[in-house]
């Protein structure tokens, strides 16, 4: 993603931001397929009405009906709560296998059976940065390929997961907040941490991919600690009463949205080209992904990121709510997956 500040580039979003923030005005600002036009305003009535004009359109780019995911720690086993961790890695696995969550995905993917598989989590090395933009991002992931550690996964249907410690802010700046290697990130202070596209203005994290070769590319996603400040200030997106559930929701958003549209960084890459939009996958014509219009159509954040019980009544688990052509708006977890009509 490139540095967006001063840019008339439009571009389809990849972000999750939260609704009314400077982060959402930001992106939507910019919100549109490539070569296309800025998104109209809606006029939202309270119940979240439907919203057909918001439907996602498939583009012809890739998707992943297969998908494997793995999460990285940042910042080192200092700045993690283990109970944490273990939330994390349970809540979003299940969320992401879960049948009846996933029989609203199914419409995207011409009702064939989708999966998800976790290949599990562990903590990079190092100390807790005080920011981190999208440009540490794509260096700690040549850095871990480079090292072999991303060696024996399928890269064409693997998204490794990078999550930011408590205190951290995530922006989408091209240029480095932090040195990172191999310990992944010096402790230094914060790169603009107030400009639009700040965990401080609303943004909660984002989707992309690396090319490190000709013909190797890797699909990331990276989220906040979403959380209230001691100061009063929200970092990320705040829906849960408890971090750990932001962060699930978070990345249940971004998984969901590289599922479905793998390759939106090939197509941001490309800018006003009219031929980027053959790399995107399911898009709508306001440049928004599955993930993205709950959010900025929910008045309340809690109509659209919810605790949801399980298809097989073992606990719940916290989402957000992904958007579903079936029926125009938000869906949560249905019995059977909709007729392909929707589709």
């Amino acid at each position: 993603m490139p540095r967006t500040e001063k840019s008339t580039k439009y571009r389809p979003m990849n972000v999750v931001v939260r609704r009314g923030s400077k982060a959402e005005k930001h992106f939507r600002a910019m919100a549109a397929l490539p070569g296309g036009a800025s998104p109209e305003p809606d006029v939202l009535a309270p119940g979240l009405p439907p919203t057909p004009k918001h439907n996602l359109v498939f583009h012809g780019g890739r998707t992943m009906p297969a998908l494997t995911f793995f999460n990285f720690y940042i910042g080192g086993a200092g700045s993690w709560d283990s109970g944490d961790r273990a939330n994390i890695d349970k809540a979003l696995a299940a969320a992401m296998s879960d049948r009846n969550l996933n029989n609203v995905m199914m419409q995207y993917f011409k009702n064939q059976q989708i999966t998800s598989t976790f290949k599990g989590s562990t903590v990079l090395p190092g100390t807790k940065p005080d920011s981190f933009s999208q440009a540490d991002i794509e260096t700690l992931v040549k850095s871990l390929h480079a090292q072999g550690t991303l060696k024996g996964y399928d890269l064409t249907s693997t998204v490794f997961n990078f999550l930011l410690p408590r205190g951290s802010v995530l922006t989408t700046d091209s240029n480095g907040s932090s040195s990172v290697g191999a310990s992944n990130a010096s402790h230094r202070n914060p790169v603009h941490p107030e400009e639009d596209d700040s965990s401080l203005e609303g943004l909660g994290g984002y989707h992309g991919s690396v090319h490190v070769a000709p013909d190797t590319k890797i699909y990331y996603a990276i989220g906040v600690y979403s959380e209230l400040l001691p100061d009063g200030r929200t970092n990320g997106i705040v829906a849960f009463d408890a971090p750990w559930k932001n962060i699930v929701a978070t990345f249940y958003h971004e998984l969901n949205e590289a599922r479905t549209d793998a390759d939106v960084e090939d197509a941001i890459r490309a800018g006003n080209d009219p031929g980027a939009v053959k790399f995107l996958g399911w898009v709508s014509r306001q440049g928004e992904e599955c993930g993205d219009f709950p959010v900025s159509e929910a008045t309340d954040l809690h109509l659209v990121m919810k605790e949801v019980g399980l298809t097989e009544g073992n606990g719940k688990v916290p989402i957000q709510f992904q958007y579903s052509n079936a029926v125009s708006g938000p869906e949560g977890p249905i019995p059977q997956p909709h007729p392909l009509k929707h589709a």
